[in-house]
């Protein structure tokens, strides 16, 4: 997976930050969606890599809860983790107990599941 997250890296549209990151969405069936950031000079409306990597897997036809896998690599020496508007998403379309394997271009990670990552989730419980 390593490899198939470096090349997407040149992907990235990141001409603000320079900070490209690329993600791939593994479905239970073994189904992979990629995503990258794509940023724009309006900064609300840049996309995180996790989020279109999972809305391209929805997109798709993948439903909630198909979900089993999410890679995602920074292009930095540090291990970059997920935003806390990924969190969110991640957390509304994985179940708690899948992995979130975050990764540098050196292959060092960093694994934690969804649950460990959003420890306190907004949901549909909350709505009620």
């Amino acid at each position: 997976m390593q490899e198939k997250l470096l090349r997407l890296l040149n992907n990235s549209y990141s001409p603000y930050s320079h900070f490209r990151v690329s993600a791939i969405v593994v479905t239970k069936d073994g189904q992979e969606f990629s995503g990258v950031n794509i940023e724009n000079a309006s900064y609300g409306a840049t996309i995180c890599a996790e989020r279109v990597a999972i809305t391209n897997a929805i997109a798709n036809g993948v439903k909630k809860c198909d979900f089993d896998k999410l890679y995602v690599m920074c292009d930095s020496d540090k291990i970059g983790t997920c935003c806390f508007v990924c969190r969110q998403v991640i957390s509304e379309f994985f179940e708690s107990d899948k992995e979130i394997i975050m990764m540098n271009p050196k292959g060092e990670t960093l694994v934690k599941t969804v649950s460990e990552l959003c420890p306190y989730p907004f949901n549909e419980d909350n709505l009620q």
